[in-house]
């Protein structure tokens, strides 16, 4: 479901970086490039997985909420805190997403957890996300690509360690990947001889270094 590539790549394309790092945006921005499909008649379409009602878990419906919200996104947004998509939900949003957008490419975006020193971190992937994973779920995968910001550790009760996640490094990694996306989108129109729209300059704060394109 929504792969142009194989389930399991032979050679998986990943990249960590913690979102902390001063160039974060950047070179994020440039990794989801790399990813990004070159034909100018492939729509992209953003599935922010997560709900609003567990601090940890809310990371996907921020990034769709900070998209949501910039009028000069190409890319279509699903999962937002009004509108989430999340375990109850998803199969259908799925199936929704399949009959309205057949040919898309899709960038699956998540919440999840791990090592102690990677907390924090950043991840790019080629391939779906399998959303669900750290908390026994079986849920079917999402994306051709995917994003997933590692917000707590993992390995004892998962639940409780989610919805005592701290909202702010969750909300830094959200505007950290919805930035780097929007970067990105705009990098890939002008590699598509495509104009593009305005930057909204309130996105950013003041001292963050936007990428060059």
């Amino acid at each position: 479901m929504f792969l142009k590539r194989k389930l399991v790549p032979d050679k998986p394309f990943l990249y960590k970086m913690h979102h902390e790092e001063k160039e974060a945006c950047m070179i994020i921005t440039e990794k989801i490039g790399n990813l990004l499909p070159n034909t100018q008649t492939t729509p992209v379409v953003v599935v922010c997985i997560g709900t609003d009602r567990s601090t940890g878990d809310a990371l996907g419906p921020l990034v769709g909420t900070k998209l949501h919200a910039i009028k000069a996104f190409p890319f279509h947004v699903y999962g937002t805190l009004d509108d989430p998509v999340h375990a109850v939900n998803l199969k259908d949003k799925l199936k929704m997403i399949e009959q309205k957008h057949p040919d898309a490419f899709i960038i699956g975006i998540d919440a999840c957890l791990g090592k102690l020193n990677h907390v924090g971190m950043v991840s790019i992937g080629d391939g779906p996300v399998k959303p669900g994973a750290g908390v026994n779920k079986e849920l079917p995968p999402v994306g051709d690509m995917h994003l997933t910001g590692i917000v707590n550790v993992s390995g004892f009760m998962e639940y409780f360690v989610l919805q005592n996640t701290r909202l702010s490094v969750v909300m830094k990694m959200a505007e950290l990947i919805a930035d780097s996306l929007y970067f990105a989108s705009m990098s890939q129109r002008v590699k598509k001889n495509i104009t593009p729209l305005p930057i909204k300059e309130d996105l950013y704060s003041i001292n963050k270094k936007k990428p060059a394109f």
